[in-house]
Parts: C-alpha cells; sequence; structure tokens
C-alpha cells in the first residue's frame, strides 16, 4: 500500500489550519472593533453563511464522503484516477454554476428562509445586497474541494490546508484601509471575499498541476463512476445539508434579537479554532488513509489510525473545552472588547463561549467517527442519524427561545451534538475492532480528562486572583498570557506526571509519519 503519513499530515493540516485560524481572529476582532454588533455586521454574517452552507453541502459533505474514498482506492489500484477526478470536475462545475445562477436569482428568498427575524427591518434589504456578492464564493470553493481532496488523496496536504489562509490574508488588509480611508468597512470586506475565492482555486489548481495530476474540463458524462459517486454523496450532501439546517435553524432563532446573531457569529469563531485545528484536520487526514487501508485489507493498520487519530484530538480538545467552560469571560473580553464591542456584548459572546464548550468534544468526535462510514461509501446511515439530530436541535432551539430566547440555539447545538455522536459511536459497533478504541488509547483516555480538571481548577483560582488586572487596559493581555501559560503547564505537567502522554511521542510519530 502506498502509505499516508498520518501525523505528520495531521499536524501539517493542524498548522495551516492554526494559522487560518489565528488570523481569523485578528479578522473577527477588526470586525467587531470597527463595525461591532448591530445590523450591519448581522447582515454580514447572515449573508455570508450562504455560499458557506451551501460549500458544506457540496463541498466538505458530498465530495469528502464520495469522491475521496473512491479517488483514494482508484489511486491504490492504479486504475485511471486522474480521468475519474476530470469527469467529478465537469460535473461539479456544471451542478454548482447552476446553484450560483439560482442563488442569486432568488436571493431574497433564501434571506427569509434563513433568517425571516430580519423581515421588516434595515438586516433584510442589506443581507440581500450582501448575499449576491458574496454568493459566487460557493463555486470558486466547490472546485477548490475537488483539487484539496485530489491533493489529500496523494498525501499532499500543504496546499489544500493552505488555502484557506489566503480569505484572511485578503480581508484583514481589505479592513484596515476599508477603516483608513473613511469609507463604509464592510464595502471593503463584502468585495474582498469572491476575489479570496479566485485566488483559493488557483492555488490548489496550481499545486494539482505542479504535482503531476492533469485534472481538466470536459462536457459532463453521465458514466457508471458519476452514478456511483452521486449515489454515495447525495446522502452525503444530505447530510451536510441538515446539519447546515441547524445553523439556520440556530440564526432564525437569534434573528429575533438585534445582535444576537453577531453574539453568536463570535463565540463560534472562537470554539471553532480546536474544532478546525484538530477535528477538522485530522478528518481530513484520516478518510482519505482508512480508504486506503481498508482497500488493501490493513485491519490493523485502521485501528491503529482511528485510536491515534482520536488519542490526539482528545489530548487538545478536552483542555481547550475546559478553558472554555470555566474563564470564557477573560478571553473573549481581550480578543474582543474594544471599539464597538461594549462590556455587554462581551457578556453575551461569553455565555454562549461556555455553552458551546460543553459540546466541542463532540464536534470533534463526529469528524473522527464519520470517516469510518465514508471510507466504506456508508453515507446513508449517517443521513439518518444526522436527521435524528436536527430534530433534537429544532425541538430545544425553538421550544426554549420563549425562556431563554438568543442562547437557545446554543444549548440546542450542543446537545445535538452528543446525540449525533452517540448514534455514530453505536452504529460503528458491526465494523468490529476497527471502530473500537485499543488498549493504548483507553488506558489514557481517564488520564487526560484529570490533567484537564486540574488545569480548570488552576485557571478558576488563577483568575480570581488576576481579576484586578483584567479592568486595566494596559496589563489585560499580560494577565490573559499568565493564566492562559500556568493552566497549559499543569495541563502538560499533570499529564506528564499520570501518564496521558509520552514526551516526544508526537515527534518520533511525525518522523516515522
Amino acid at each position: 500500500m502506498k502509505p499516508i503519513r498520518l501525523m505528520r499530515g495531521f499536524l501539517t493540516v493542524g498548522f495551516w489550519t492554526l494559522l487560518s485560524r489565528v488570523l481569523g481572529f485578528v479578522r473577527e476582532i477588526l470586525l467587531l472593533s470597527f463595525i461591532g454588533p448591530g445590523p450591519l455586521l448581522d447582515a454580514f454574517v447572515a449573508a455570508f453563511r450562504l455560499p458557506n452552507m451551501f460549500r458544506r453541502f457540496f463541498a466538505e459533505g458530498a465530495f469528502n464522503a464520495a469522491f475521496v474514498p473512491m479517488f483514494s482506492k482508484k489511486l491504490e489500484g492504479d486504475d485511471d484516477a486522474e480521468h475519474f477526478a476530470s469527469e467529478a470536475l465537469s460535473l461539479l462545475f456544471a451542478a454548482v454554476m447552476t446553484l450560483t445562477a439560482l442563488g442569486m436569482i432568488f436571493m431574497p428568498a433564501l434571506v427569509w428562509l434563513t433568517a425571516e427575524g430580519f423581515a421588516g427591518d434595515e438586516r433584510f434589504d442589506l443581507t440581500v445586497g450582501y448575499g449576491r456578492i458574496v454568493f459566487p464564493y460557493i463555486f470558486f470553493m466547490s472546485l477548490a474541494a475537488l483539487f484539496s481532496g485530489v491533493l489529500n488523496a496523494t498525501g499532499r496536504f500543504a496546499a489544500a490546508a493552505a488555502a484557506p489562509v489566503l480569505l484572511n490574508i485578503l480581508i484583514i488588509p481589505a479592513l484596515i484601509l476599508g477603516h483608513l480611508s473613511g469609507g463604509p468597512v464592510i464595502t471593503w470586506l463584502i468585495w474582498t471575499i469572491p476575489v479570496a475565492g479566485v485566488a483559493q482555486l488557483g492555488l490548489v489548481w496550481t499545486a494539482t498541476r505542479r504535482a503531476g495530476l492533469h485534472i481538466s474540463l470536459r462536457l459532463p458524462k453521465w458514466t457508471p463512476d458519476m452514478a456511483r459517486m452521486v449515489r454515495v454523496a447525495v446522502p452525503a450532501a444530505l447530510a451536510s445539508g441538515v446539519m447546515q439546517i441547524n445553523l439556520v435553524v440556530g440564526q432564525i432563532v437569534a434573528s429575533n434579537t438585534e445582535g444576537a446573531v453577531s453574539w453568536l457569529y463570535a463565540a463560534d469563531r472562537l470554539y471553532q479554532l480546536p474544532l478546525g485545528v484538530i477535528g477538522i484536520a485530522i478528518g481530513i487526514v484520516l478518510l482519505p488513509d482508512l480508504s486506503r487501508r481498508l482497500k488493501a485489507d490493513d485491519q490493523t493498520g485502521a485501528q491503529n489510525a482511528f485510536s491515534r487519530a482520536s488519542e490526539f484530538a482528545m489530548f487538545l480538545t478536552i483542555p481547550c473545552a475546559v478553558a472554555f467552560l470555566i474563564i470564557p469571560l477573560p478571553i473573549v473580553s481581550v480578543l474582543y472588547e474594544r471599539g464597538a464591542t461594549g462590556s455587554d456584548d462581551v457578556a453575551a459572546i461569553s455565555v454562549a463561549l461556555a455553552i458551546y464548550a460543553i459540546g466541542l468534544p463532540a464536534f470533534v468526535l463526529q469528524k473522527l467517527l464519520q470517516p469510518l462510514y465514508f471510507a466504506r461509501e456508508d453515507t446513508k446511515r449517517p443521513f439518518r442519524f444526522a436527521v435524528w439530530a436536527m430534530v433534537v436541535n429544532a425541538a430545544l432551539a425553538f421550544g426554549l427561545a420563549p425562556y431563554i430566547q438568543w442562547m437557545a440555539p446554543a444549548i440546542a447545538a450542543t446537545v445535538a451534538a452528543w446525540i449525533m455522536v452517540a448514534q455514530l459511536g453505536f452504529g460503528a459497533r458491526e465494523y468490529g475492532t476497527v471502530a473500537k478504541f485499543d488498549t493504548r488509547l483507553r488506558k489514557r483516555l481517564w488520564r487526560i480528562c484529570v490533567a484537564s480538571a486540574a488545569m480548570g481548577g488552576t485557571l478558576w483560582i488563577t483568575w480570581v486572583i488576576l481579576v484586578p488586572w483584567f479592568s486595566l487596559p494596559g496589563w489585560r493581555y499580560m494577565a490573559l498570557l499568565i493564566l492562559l501559560s500556568l493552566g497549559t503547564a499543569v495541563y502538560f505537567g499533570v499529564g506528564r506526571l499520570i501518564g496521558a502522554y509520552t514526551p516526544g511521542v508526537l515527534k518520533a510519530a511525525a518522523r516515522r509519519g
């Protein structure tokens, strides 16, 4: 079997994702400072969610689940993988071009369906206008997802992981220039997004050509391979669509409170940092590796890959969740409280972040469990699981809204995430030992939880001591640095003492990768 360097892949994708998320923090800080929670930011968030929603529906959902395993297996069997990729590109091009045209024509209907609380005020017309500018982003990103899948399947993770960085590299100077020019900052922001889509597509296309893979557009043809891919992709797309419906349900509920869409968006961007760096990065690398190991009937290697990915993910995710749950206020205050974002906004964002923190391990575990199904081209059961999770999410979001208003979507999303994990884990039992944690992981998981609890206690006590520092503008950054540094030291110290990890194991694994 042609090996994929699993741990090195995790670290490569994780590094570029981390860079993207750090730059994303800079972007959100500028957004909240220059624009702030309110009608303009609410409208932008709702408009930009539309192409992102369909991007996850078509690209990350359908293509990660259908195209990547099929391409990986053809590559493993030397079965003209490039021809298959060219056919898939042509079919995707036609489908997404049609979707883009329809979306721009029927933008008012899309806005009403996804943010009906905007109807009757200025946010509705703003969202429609912004949406027509940013919606073509889905076209470029869907094509980029295919080229990224090709690169990932061949073990070349860097370019595909680096592409999202371009969005923030372009948006940050656009926001600064817009602010310095004295004009509407939002205008600079929305016009930069489609430009970034072109840049991202250009990067992965160039990387694919340099890798010696020649994938080109042709007249779309309905071949047996395309029929099989669509049969696998449709349930996966529907499953991803269900997850996006959960986001839309939350936005509908939040749209009835001015500023709430912005609060939930800001909290979402914070917990998406570990989710993106850990969960999504590992899922991207794990899927093609599992697909190729199963093709080669390497059951032992597949179990080891799944267990090591899970161990790596939980070692980083659980302490992040504890930190977001214990000290959301100082984190949000230091990152966001400036300019147009005041203390009331910070308090609201902190509440949402603490709620999302409870679901963070579940969001990451989903990314680990789904490849067990997708590598076998089983997308129907994850779709059924997602439907049940959607029902739970909608019932809680709408049912709790009269009592706790905009906080209901965060609680609903968290509970639904754990319901989804329970279904995925229970359903994967039929795959045998491949889907089971090995002895090493079972021994280390409880130790990771103990080390995280020790860190949480340290964070709480230290925050209480440093509270006066956080009220001083010149010292709050230092206070947060001390707080996080001490918590990290306790986590790694206790973890090493009780055997939650072995020093140097990641470095050694990356070398073996």
